[in-house]
């Protein structure tokens, strides 16, 4: 990568595998947090977890699900013979394995929300309650749909996303130095945030820089706030965005 910039916009405790990859192929990567995720604080979430009998799935969204509910009930997740447990990506799923959980439904391809919709398993759950654990916030469409196929749905929001306290200095002077070759991007919200941190003077330069996002999702949102240099990796794993960052420098 002969020393090109890439911004790594993942939060914190996400972002060092992706950064020592680019590393090792001899890019630079500039740490540049634009979430930073953090627990809820509900006494509901401790007491759902230890009463998962009256649920017939529960459905991680993320691996921050995973890893905040285990988090928010001492590191435990309790086993239950009535409970299946679905994840919606292969990065959630092995999130679960570590936590031992087992893993009953993960779309073979694709990881989101419609990926998971699309499982057999889950065309005929009318009657059945579902359990949805995610983040504040978020999409609807996952419990709309299975609303929509008479399953019974709730959600348990064990963690939140807040913009990081960080000085933007650094990366401002990258930008106007012209510095910076590549961008990345895991979710619409930290691209938000990036355009928030930067403060609107920068936007325009910040949207001539190429930008690698892991959704088409995110991707109309870039070309809304005014990117043009688009690509969309073929899977959110930190493997697939460096390749994509490389293709990106290299043009190969």
């Amino acid at each position: 990568m002969n020393g090109a910039c890439v911004l790594v916009t993942r939060p914190e405790h996400q972002a060092e595998n992706l950064s020592r990859l680019i590393e090792q192929r001899g890019g630079v990567a500039v740490r540049f947090p634009t979430l930073e995720i953090v627990s809820r604080d509900d006494d509901r979430i401790k007491s759902t977890l230890e009463n998962l009998d009256g649920f017939q799935w529960v459905v991680f969204i993320s691996a921050n699900a995973v890893n905040f509910a285990l988090k928010a009930n001492s590191g435990k997740i309790p086993r239950t013979k009535s409970v299946r447990f679905a994840a919606v990506g292969q990065a959630t799923a092995q999130a679960m394995k570590m936590a031992g959980l087992p893993v009953d439904l993960v779309p073979e391809y694709g990881y989101n929300s419609e990926a998971l919709l699309e499982m057999p398993q889950l065309q005929q759950v009318e009657g059945q309650n579902c359990l949805i654990v995610r983040g504040e916030g978020g999409r609807e469409q996952l419990a709309t749909t299975l609303r929509s196929r008479g399953a019974e749905v709730d959600y348990l929001e064990v963690y939140k996303r807040i913009i990081p306290r960080m000085d933007s200095s650094p990366v401002v002077e990258l930008l106007a130095q012209h510095r910076l070759d590549v961008i990345t991007v895991t979710s619409a919200e930290a691209l938000q945030n990036l355009s928030l941190m930067l403060g609107e003077k920068n936007n325009k330069l910040l949207s001539l820089i190429p930008l690698v996002v892991v959704s088409d999702r995110i991707r109309c949102l870039a070309a809304d706030m005014g990117f043009n240099r688009i690509t969309v990796t073929d899977s959110p794993i930190d493997t697939a965005i460096l390749e994509t960052v490389i293709t990106c420098v290299t043009g190969e």
